[in-house]
């Protein structure tokens, strides 16, 4: 059985733009009918499946082509270590996105601690951007260090 181009866009969520896409780099198999549509098989369901996944993992393109070549490439030892790097250097951009995303949530929290300051009357509203001055506004919070507010 076949799948239409809407019909998988459907499926999985995705725009009929995306399935284009992943077909034109390679990472989609598709067929296509007599009037050069795209038709979708099970085995394109499930690379996609595979490609989503990788997605919601925080793989970046470039690191989904490689691991997909390789998939489609001989399987042996140095293909399955190729593809182990792959996801171990996901892994580590996973870890740097978490520890990015821990210092925000630290800084939110001191910043809805500062608001509840700012609406209990203990410290002056210095939150609106039209009344900084300059070399005295608060600015984002980007290093690990504690806010100073």
């Amino acid at each position: 059985m076949g799948y239409t181009i809407s019909q998988m866009a459907e499926m999985f969520e995705v725009t009929e733009h995306t399935l284009r896409y992943y077909t034109d780099l390679g990472l989609l198999p598709c067929e296509r009918d007599c009037c050069n549509h795209r038709v979708f098989t099970e085995e394109s369901v499930n690379w996609l499946r595979a490609i989503k996944c990788l997605r919601v993992c925080g793989f970046s393109m470039e690191q989904i082509l490689q691991y997909c070549q390789l998939c489609r490439q001989e399987e042996n030892g140095d293909n399955l270590r190729a593809r182990y790097q792959i996801v171990l250097e996901a892994r580590e951009d996973a870890y740097k996105r978490l520890e990015e995303a821990k210092t925000t949530v630290s800084y939110m929290e001191h910043k809805v601690r500062h608001y509840e300051d700012i609406l209990a009357g203990r410290v002056a509203d210095d939150s609106n951007p039209a009344r900084w001055t300059a070399g005295a506004a608060p600015c984002c919070h980007t290093s690990k260090e504690e806010p100073d507010e």
